[in-house]
């Protein structure tokens, strides 16, 4: 991603630019467009985001079992807590971020998240552990979808599917960094030194982000939205875009367009954490550990593919929910091709986890771009927060409720996996699915 050079302007304002002066005669160039730098930013605090605060947690959970001999359901427990902390910081975060910045608050929240992860590898006692979910779950919020989604806001407009497709990516790759990289520094050092080299690791790049990228903002640096010219001085502000509902007084879930995409984001957000929570371990009879790993890494590439996919998809195609709908009916389909899938049935088991994978980053990019799209923008960043706590408080639980499905399912052979004792698990799944579809496609005709 390089940055593209604004092209050259004659202007009597810029020193050295052309003027009438027959002595005085030169081109003055633009400086590239700071924008490209703000996605590349915003993609490494989400890889650092969802690298510790959410794929680092099943490794956390693993490490505690071992080292201490809880029960798993007793340390699951805390995964939750942790989910749900974070809820209660996401709805403050439009508040903070107006009052002290975005970069400010990722900064602090990544120190806080490295001094839970820390607790994590330290607690002696279970109340030790909950505490220590309490702090992490509240740090990594902080630098998650919200944030990328308000560093991103200032600097693009019309091609804001594309930078924040990109900048989403980071989730992605901070699944596919930091998993293995976790258990390797835990075998290496131990748990806490690994704890803390790399939550300092992480203050560190996010408080160098905060400093020299996500506190400027393109009237600072003379630059305006998508890299066009910047507005003239004295041109009227917009209030309100009025191709868009107006601005909302507080009736937040009156609103028919929010009601949809928040239940909509947090259904399909509980189908996808559920099967992504649980996909490894059914994997894993079938094909071993590792390339059960590799598989579900395959998973997240797809993602990432299909977050690009999408964004290439929404310059041309204005309806946002349809795309949405069309992004949950292709998993959809991966999710039955799984559920009728036999153990050896390798091709059908891959194209299954294709599909579905394909999903996994939209469902996080998608709902932001819909509210966009439908909301005033003085509403946006308030509605982007709410549905995103909403879906984490629903997506909380989705482990711990699958899990119940699993062991309802009556595999004859140990453990259920792929092609014994999983149908209902994955036609839990698909109903779910079908639901948050149902949901992205009713609020088409919500008129407020």
């Amino acid at each position: 991603m390089q940055a593209e050079a604004w092209p050259r302007v004659f202007s009597a304002d810029f020193a050295g630019s052309v003027t009438t002066d027959p002595h005085v005669a030169s081109l003055s160039v633009r400086p590239p467009f700071f924008g490209h730098q703000v996605v590349r930013a915003a993609f490494t605090l989400a890889v650092f985001a969802w690298g510790v605060g959410f794929y680092g947690l099943p490794v956390y959970l693993n490490a505690v079992v071992i080292r201490t001999g809880w029960p798993l359901s007793l340390v699951s427990s805390a995964v939750t807590v942790h989910c749900l902390a974070g809820v209660v910081v996401i709805s403050r975060l439009p508040t903070l971020h107006r009052r002290y910045g975005v970069g400010p608050v990722a900064t602090c929240g990544a120190a806080v998240t490295g001094l839970g992860v820390i607790g994590w590898a330290l607690a002696q006692a279970p109340w030790q552990l909950f505490v220590a979910a309490i702090v992490s779950g509240a740090g990594w919020v902080t630098m998650a979808a919200v944030a990328v989604n308000a560093i991103i806001v200032p600097w693009f407009e019309r091609d804001r599917p594309l930078a924040l497709g990109k900048a989403y990516n980071g989730a992605s790759i901070g699944g596919v960094i930091f998993s293995p990289l976790w258990v390797v520094l835990n075998q290496a050092i131990g748990f806490p030194q690994a704890a803390t080299l790399i939550g300092l690791a992480m203050v560190l790049v996010v408080a160098l982000l905060s400093a020299r990228v996500f506190s400027k903002r393109p009237d600072s640096l003379g630059q305006g939205v998508d890299g066009d010219l910047p507005a003239p001085a004295n041109s009227m502000p917009i209030v309100a875009d009025a191709r868009r509902p107006p601005a909302l007084a507080g009736a937040l879930w009156r609103n028919r367009r929010f009601q949809t995409l928040a239940a909509g984001m947090a259904i399909g957000s509980f189908a996808q954490t559920g099967m992504i929570a649980h996909l490894l371990t059914l994997l894993v009879p079938v094909l071993g550990a590792r390339p059960a790993g590799l598989v579900v890494g395959f998973a997240t590439g797809c993602g990432m593919a299909g977050r690009y996919v999408a964004a290439v998809l929404l310059k041309h195609v204005s309806d946002r929910r349809l795309v949405a709908a069309v992004g949950y009916a292709i998993q959809l389909i991966g999710v039955a091709l799984l559920m009728a899938a036999g153990a050896n049935s390798m091709l059908l088991i891959l194209f299954g986890v294709a599909l579905f994978g394909s999903g996994i980053g939209n469902v996080t990019s998608m709902p932001p771009l819909i509210a966009q799209s439908e909301f005033a923008r003085q509403d946006v960043p308030r509605v982007v927060a709410s549905i995103v706590a909403t879906a984490q408080a629903t997506y909380a639980f989705a482990p711990a409720a699958f899990a119940l499905v699993l062991a309802g399912t009556g595999a004859r052979a140990g453990l259920p996996h792929i092609g014994e004792g999983t149908t209902r698990f994955f036609a839990t799944i698909a109903c779910t699915q079908v639901v948050a579809i149902a949901l992205f496609l009713l609020g088409r005709s919500a008129k407020h």
